[in-house]
């Protein structure tokens, strides 16, 4: 892991994200950077609904035989040269990872953008062995800097603002002028690059992650911007692939379906700006890559998910749509779920890998409004795992002891429809009376988990069931 899960303080980091004005201004680039652009995107494509019941049929097709493709896959990658490791922990595939570099005698590490190796912390266990570790995405390698942890799957960055940035690269890059200008954030673009640059020529062994990994050919594909993967890939003498084992699509036709649902549901473009396949190490007559391909498969607990209500989870092609439309994710951002994937995919994987009593907190993060499932690229019914997540946290006995007798109660009321109704017209009548005076509550017993933010209107006319009865005579 990255770091220790803060899961269970969810509710304290989301009071903190808050309070935080730099992080809600930052925020605000969420809502209006990705939502128009997706809509947009899907609109100018007539098959773009189609496209994702495909992915989806693709994906499912795949992890009901993904043994058999998993095999396929290694024996491609072999065939092409290439070696292929099987990790069922992240310590596992950590220790992989540095066996690899110690073999090539490596000195320095450039990584690709990959959640795998945020999931298994691979930069501080290298680091530990005393290898230089760089992150080479602009966003990843900025949060580097200032010793934090991705607070977006696709925008690392997301929330931090140019002067943050501009501060960072100034306490870090103290070989260059110090008057030098980065308030554009095309100067720090540029700086950026060419510190980089001098990383990629002095790197010995490249690190990426995979959108996929293509069963019928042993190839790696990954999807960047800035060209940082290729380079990543193409210039050290060894290329190492961290992947899980859920990246697996049959053949080169259904990496290609998916891609186009991918890019359009993660930043709003049709493709990304690279889109780069790897098969095997240099071959003879190449003009360049890597002398050695290793593709890491790792498990983590995801075997277990298969054949389970949470399958459906496995189909995430991290595309980061689902935070993107989410309001928690908006109004706390990533860093508050407290582990590597935030927002509603996170609400859903995180307790399956780290376990419910670590990561059952997220789950509640949800108001249940169902735009996460409305615009995941490949169908994946979130609101639905999250309340199955909710369900095993109840039966545990892991939510608080209120919570639990409070539903124990209406559970027995709502059992029982004539004391349920003739229960509510009380309270209705007794709520009523006691707020006429204000129209609202500030304080009510019980209910302080509402009122400590806000208030509470008190009830008018008659309920719902009373009025719904009146109306149907």
């Amino acid at each position: 892991m990255t770091h220790d899960p803060t899961t269970r303080q969810f509710k304290a980091n989301a009071h903190e994200a808050l309070g935080d004005a730099q992080l809600q201004k930052a925020l605000g680039n969420v809502r209006s950077g990705f939502i128009d652009k997706r809509a947009r995107a899907a609109g100018r494509l007539p098959e773009f609904e189609a496209l994702r019941d495909s992915a989806r049929a693709i994906k499912n097709h795949t992890l009901a035989h993904l043994d058999l493709y998993i095999e396929a896959y290694a024996s491609r990658v072999e065939a092409a040269g290439g070696h292929v490791h099987f990790a069922r922990t992240g310590e596992e595939a950590n220790r992989i990872v540095l066996d690899i570099c110690r073999q090539v005698d490596a000195k320095v590490v450039t990584k690709g953008k990959s959640m795998i190796s945020e999931e298994t912390g691979v930069n501080a266990a290298l680091e530990a062995a005393g290898l230089a570790v760089v992150e080479t995405d602009l966003g990843e390698y900025i949060i580097q800097l200032r010793g934090e942890t991705p607070s977006h799957i696709i925008a690392p960055a997301v929330h931090l603002n140019k002067e943050q940035v501009a501060d960072d690269f100034r306490r870090v890059h103290d070989h260059l002028a110090p008057g030098r200008d980065l308030t554009q954030a095309v100067s720090l673009l540029t700086e950026a690059r060419g510190v980089l640059r001098q990383k990629f020529l002095s790197a010995d062994v490249g690190i990426t992650g995979a959108n996929f990994l293509v069963a019928e050919t042993g190839s790696s594909i990954i999807v960047t911007n800035e060209g940082n993967g290729d380079l990543t890939q193409i210039l050290p003498k060894v290329h190492i692939v961290l992947a899980s084992l859920e990246k697996l699509v049959p053949t080169l036709e259904d990496a290609s379906q998916i891609l186009r649902v991918l890019a359009r549901s993660a930043t709003g473009q049709d493709m990304s700006v690279y889109t780069t396949l790897s098969t095997g190490p240099r071959r003879p007559g190449d003009l360049d890559g890597p002398e050695a391909y290793h593709v890491i498969l790792l498990d983590n607990g995801r075997s277990s998910m298969l054949g389970t209500d949470f399958e459906d989870m496995l189909r995430c092609i991290r595309c980061g749509a689902c935070m993107n439309h989410c309001p928690v994710y908006h109004a706390v951002g990533g860093h508050a779920y407290g582990w590597v994937y935030p927002g509603p995919m996170g609400a859903v994987l995180t307790p399956s890998l780290i376990g419910v009593s670590e990561g059952g907190q997220l789950p509640n993060a949800s108001t249940f409004c169902g735009r996460c499932e409305s615009v995941c690229p490949v169908r994946i019914p979130l609101p639905k795992l999250m309340r199955h997540w909710r369900e095993r946290e109840f039966e545990r006995h892991l939510t608080p002891a209120t919570q639990r007798y409070g539903l124990g109660i209406w559970g027995f009321f709502a059992r029982r429809p004539q004391l349920y109704q003739a229960g509510t017209r009380v309270a209705m009548a007794l709520l009523s009376w006691s707020g006429r005076a204000r129209g609202h509550f500030s304080r009510m017993p019980l209910a302080s988990g509402w009122t400590n933010s806000r208030d509470l209107p008190a009830p008018q006319g008659q309920t719902f069931q009373a009025q719904w009865k009146a109306r149907k005579h």
